[in-house]
């Protein structure tokens, strides 16, 4: 919590603009909402006014008297669930999983939000919001920002772009990455915005890309990771920047449940085991190779599986099933950390300051698991379809055992509770809005 006081203590420092109202857009997951709410507090604390537009699930994440909130239809757990099922590691596939999922509610979101954003001086957007924040702020005349949780939209000869193999083809290979990358998500996504507009002329044209080809368009862009775990690129334009992760730390009004504060307190440090929204077509045979390999390790284990209870899918009694618990709080009482490789949940894996063990499934999972053990704090990532009892094991002994892991993995913990990544982003928005 010390990290969070840092924030409100410098954001509060910075001149009121009270009169400013700030609309952010999002949609996705917990890992896509949190952020923001996070965000959102700092904006607030900077005296803003916010209203949060995402998913209507996110309400529950939205503390009760602080920003506005307007929901959006459609269920992104289906999103990510059906990414997993049918698209898994292949773009081409994601592309059409997303192509399908937009064309369904594109045009309800698209009309609440321009709705909801008549009186707004500034738009935040997020990566599936990338049109539709910036064609509004053109419409209304406003400043915009584009807020990303993995690098995109900015071409390097650094590393490919999160959905493509770091093949060893050299800097011209991942360069070709974020270009087709960058063609793909707009001209697919024009196509789709024309067939939704053909059915409802009302809607807006569309406006311009906000990022010219190359990265160097004059929307600037607010990566919210830390320098730590992917150092700025060189060949980067001006108008990216790192600010550092944006936590949102559990809400005073939550509690553990008792029994799992039991289980915490009677023995070693248990390992945490849970795959986010992208595991539950895979539930049962997922809990029995976890179940397998921490008997095998003799390790105790937290399990995040919805819907399982202490006796389904062969959850033995060393392993302790939970529906959800802040990974702020849950994270830093673990011995290692394995998970699907989501950027919040990798954010919050790292910043524990314990060694992760990352699973991907699809989307961007596959380079924060290379990120992981590029950095030395993890085993390599182990691809779900080689997921066995006895890979997972081998990789709980490395992740437990290596003492060098261990020391690397506290080191870069620190070093990240060290950042303010909501106080550097505050600031680079009251540079534009």
């Amino acid at each position: 919590m010390q990290a969070a006081a840092r924030n409100w203590d410098r954001v509060s420092e910075m001149p009121t603009t009270s009169s400013k109202r700030i609309a952010i857009l999002t949609y996705g997951t917990r890992g896509d909402i949190e952020p923001f709410v996070a965000l959102g507090q700092g904006l607030l604390h900077a005296g803003y006014a916010v209203r949060l537009i995402a998913p209507a699930m996110a309400a529950a994440f939205v503390p009760e008297g602080t920003m506005e909130f307007v929901g959006l239809e459609g269920d992104p757990g289906e999103l990510a669930e059906e990414l997993a099922r049918e698209a898994g590691l292949s773009w081409p596939r994601m592309v059409r999983v997303m192509s399908k999922f937009v064309l369904q509610v594109g045009e309800s979101a698209l009309r609440a939000i321009l709705e909801a954003c008549r009186d707004i001086d500034g738009v935040i957007h997020s990566f599936l919001m990338t049109d539709a924040g910036h064609m509004l702020a053109q419409q209304r005349g406003v400043p915009d920002l584009s807020a990303q949780f993995f690098p995109v939209f900015s071409t390097t000869g650094s590393f490919p772009a999160p959905t493509f193999p770091d093949w060893r083809l050299g800097p011209g290979y991942r360069r070709a990455t974020h270009w087709l990358t960058e063609q793909v998500f707009r001209v697919g996504g024009r196509l789709l915005y024309g067939r939704i507009r053909r059915a409802h002329r009302d809607l807006p044209s569309p406006t311009e890309w906000p990022f010219h080809p190359g990265g160097q368009g004059s929307c600037p862009i607010l990566y919210a990771f830390s320098s730590y775990v992917v150092p700025r690129p060189l060949d980067w334009p001006e108008t990216a920047h790192i600010t550092g992760y944006w936590f949102l730390e559990p809400q005073r009004a939550w509690k553990p449940p008792e029994g799992l504060v039991r289980f915490l307190a009677g023995g070693p440090p248990p390992v945490y085991i849970g795959f986010g929204s992208y595991g539950p077509h895979r539930s049962q045979e997922l809990a029995q190779i976890c179940s397998e390999a921490v008997e095998r390790c003799g390790l105790r284990a937290v399990v995040a599986a919805p819907g399982l209870g202490s006796k389904a899918g062969g959850v033995s009694s060393h392993m302790f099933p939970v529906e959800a618990a802040p990974h702020g709080w849950l994270f830093p009482q673990m011995g290692a950390v394995v998970h699907h490789g989501g950027a919040g949940t990798t954010a919050a894996g790292l910043r524990a300051g314990v060694p992760n063990i990352i699973v991907p499934f699809t989307a961007d999972q596959a380079f924060w698991g290379r990120r992981v053990e590029r950095l030395g704090v993890g085993p390599k990532p182990i691809s779900l379809r080689r997921l066995t009892p006895i890979e997972l094991a081998n990789a709980l002994d490395l992740a437990m055992g290596d003492p060098i892991m261990r020391a690397r993995s506290a080191a870069l913990g620190e070093a990240i509770r060290s950042e303010d990544g909501v106080g550097r982003a505050v600031e680079l928005i009251r540079d534009r809005i």
